[in-house]
């Protein structure tokens, strides 16, 4: 008779894992484990020889960084921030009871698949905005499932799925995008001095990648996760919508149209008084509204708060359910209850993340393989299908993809150029081997975001990270399926990319 494996918390997963990346890092750097890479020079044009290490954690001077910089890392850890600042808008909207009244609204007269698809697709286009979906969508969707009678963790898994894997999927070039074109464009002429890229170069292929995800990832969420998850149990009563909630929704819609209104207003260049979020420095509007001086980007998160504050006041006061100062202190706090298990999963989740990240692992095994595929005498479909592969197994130990990219652009775009494949086109494959793996990997910041809120509404057998990561494979599966197809299928038909773009490159000599 075989014994039932034990399962282990994510917290004490995080602490495992982070005494094994000490262990390991000893045992490389004992090895002289190292890789080599190339990067551009902006400014001659040349090639850069750069070498990354293997650091000894395992050491004295490795304890050391760790325990001055744990705290130090916590407190600097971007989901903690912008979570709870979060927590306190839609803390507001759910003890208002407006979004129980909207939600319960909205699915009484939608069908189900409907929902779940305009959750998807709103996760998906909130990638443009960067990683703030993640502490805005998650805690919605949880929400939408939970007063729509369904199990929140469908709402999660849906929405995180969407985030994760749909991360590289952007209609209009986002700041990150912005960052990435440099590179790309910075190795692109290494080949081509005169080589340009245009602000719309994937419009084409982005909408079509955002609309199959968008059915595809419903069709997973409703046939391979929805009938798995048990039945929601829950004490509160359906709520019966009557006028007086109906006018607490548009008062409360009516004040937050107009909120949102003021911000577009203060985003467009060249009216009066508007443009106050901007940054006026930047050249490209894109830097303009998400750089990293942008009031719009600084204050995004504020911004996003004081929405959901004023809906759900303007509610709560419509309907009494908020009518005095105490209650509307009370409101405020509302989501930040027992948050304390939250706050430690994050503490030991932003440990793992920076001693791996310290160790130089992550960025050892990517200089490996941006080795490997300078290496590669592939042309074509094989060097495109090969090359998503390497970034896939890539980005599981380096999330970020700026920093893979500036990795791997310099040897990847010119190698591209020479089998006759744009510059434009190698960013793209390189974005959907950068999506594939997104979601399966805990060292991506915000996988403990989906982990807190899948503990949040946990009411059967305890949440795992092998059992979490479980939940992705589907999508994972999918979303390959899809960018394989999807990138094979433009290259061999030739068609644009987007606006001025195509998959082959012509270039000066």
């Amino acid at each position: 008779m075989f014994k039932r494996k034990k399962k282990i918390s994510p917290i004490l997963a995080f602490i495992i894992l982070t005494l094994i990346t000490i262990i390991l890092s000893g045992f490389l750097h004992l090895l002289n484990v190292q890789g080599e890479y190339i990067t551009v020079n902006k400014a001659t044009n040349d090639f850069v020889n750069n070498v990354v290490e293997v650091k000894n954690l395992f050491s004295t001077s490795g304890i050391k960084y760790i325990v001055t910089h744990a705290v130090k890392n916590f407190v600097n850890f971007a989901p903690l921030s912008t979570l709870i600042i979060v927590l306190i808008g839609i803390g507001v909207l759910e003890k208002s009871g407006f979004l129980k009244a909207f939600f319960t609204l909205i699915a009484k007269h939608t069908k189900k698949n409907t929902l779940t698809f305009l959750l998807i697709f709103i996760s998906l286009c909130f990638s443009l905005l960067g990683d703030i979906g993640f502490v805005i969508m998650l805690p919605i969707g949880a929400l939408l499932f939970k007063y729509g009678r369904r199990n929140p963790f469908g709402g999660i898994i849906a929405s995180f799925a969407a985030l994760s894997f749909g991360s590289g999927i952007n209609i209009f070039l986002s700041a990150n995008d912005s960052s990435l074109l440099s590179l790309t464009l910075n190795a692109a002429r290494l080949t081509d001095q005169s080589y340009k890229i245009g602000s719309f170069f994937s419009l084409f292929i982005m909408i079509v990648l955002l609309l199959v995800v968008a059915f595809v990832f419903t069709y997973v969420t409703e046939k391979k996760i929805m009938p798995k998850l048990p039945r929601y149990e829950t004490e509160e009563e359906e709520l019966i919508i009557t006028n007086k909630e109906l006018r607490g929704l548009i008062i409360g819609l009516g004040i937050g149209f107009v909120y949102t209104l003021i911000i577009i207003y203060m985003i467009i260049p060249g009216l009066p008084l508007s443009g106050a979020l901007l940054d006026s420095r930047a050249t490209m509007y894109i830097d303009k509204l998400f750089g990293a001086n942008s009031l719009f980007n600084q204050g995004f998160i504020f911004i996003v708060t004081v929405l959901f504050a004023l809906i759900g006041f303007g509610y709560g006061f419509m309907t009494k359910s908020i009518r005095h100062s105490k209650e509307v202190t009370e409101s405020l706090a509302y989501s930040l209850d027992g948050i304390g298990n939250i706050l430690v999963l994050l503490f030991f989740a932003s440990l793992f993340i920076t001693v791996f990240t310290e160790s130089g692992i992550g960025e050892v095994v990517t200089a490996g393989i941006s080795s490997l595929i300078g290496g590669l005498k592939f042309t074509g479909i094989w060097l495109i299908l090969i090359s998503i592969i390497l970034v896939c197994i890539a980005n599981v130990l380096c999330p970020d993809s700026l920093t893979k990219w500036t990795i791997l652009s310099a040897t990847i775009v010119p190698l591209f150029m020479n089998a006759s494949i744009s510059p434009e086109y190698s960013q793209l494959v390189f974005v959907a081997g950068d999506t594939i793996t997104n979601g399966l990997t805990p060292l991506f910041v915000y996988f403990v975001i989906y982990l807190a809120f899948l503990e949040k509404y946990n009411k059967g057998e305890m949440v795992t990270l092998r059992g979490s990561i479980k939940y992705m494979m589907p999508y994972a599966i999918h979303v390959s399926i899809i960018m394989f197809v999807v990138m094979v299928g433009w290259y061999m038909i030739g068609v644009p990319t987007g606006i001025g773009s195509f998959p082959g490159v012509i270039y000066g000599a």
